[in-house]
């Protein structure tokens, strides 16, 4: 086996930024196979034929890219609106897969100050 340089992930709150590099091994006959693919022009280099084999990957077996943007989610890297958005259906139909899943979502409520804040700003827009 051989390897290929990988990011490294850094989360924050909803970002996820990828540092350089960390090492995964492939069996040397996917990468001579990828490689080929290089050589023959389908790919720029071999991190975009890794990129490739993975979003298609997600795309055949969905199961996975929602099981992956589940983890985001419940992790806090990513919002509800964007993890709807990423398993490609609304943010009810979103909510519905976390209660089939027995995943709880934690709802922050504002403090009472915020609120009154809110009701302040919402009068002064009246008038």
């Amino acid at each position: 086996m051989n390897f290929v340089p990988r990011p490294i992930i850094q989360k924050t709150k909803y970002r996820t930024v990828m540092k350089m590099p960390e090492m995964i091994a492939l069996p040397a006959t996917i990468e001579m196979e990828m490689k080929a693919l290089v050589r023959d022009g389908h790919y720029a280099n071999l991190n975009e034929a890794i990129k490739d084999a993975f979003r298609t990957l997600l795309n055949v077996r969905p199961e996975l890219k929602t099981s992956a943007v589940m983890e985001l989610y419940k992790e806090g890297e990513i919002s509800i609106g964007k993890a709807a958005e990423m398993v490609g259906v609304s943010t009810i139909e979103f909510k519905d897969i976390l209660v089939n899943r027995g995943i709880r979502r934690e709802v922050g409520s504002r403090s009472n100050k915020e609120l009154d804040e809110g009701v302040e700003l919402i009068n002064k827009l009246r008038k």
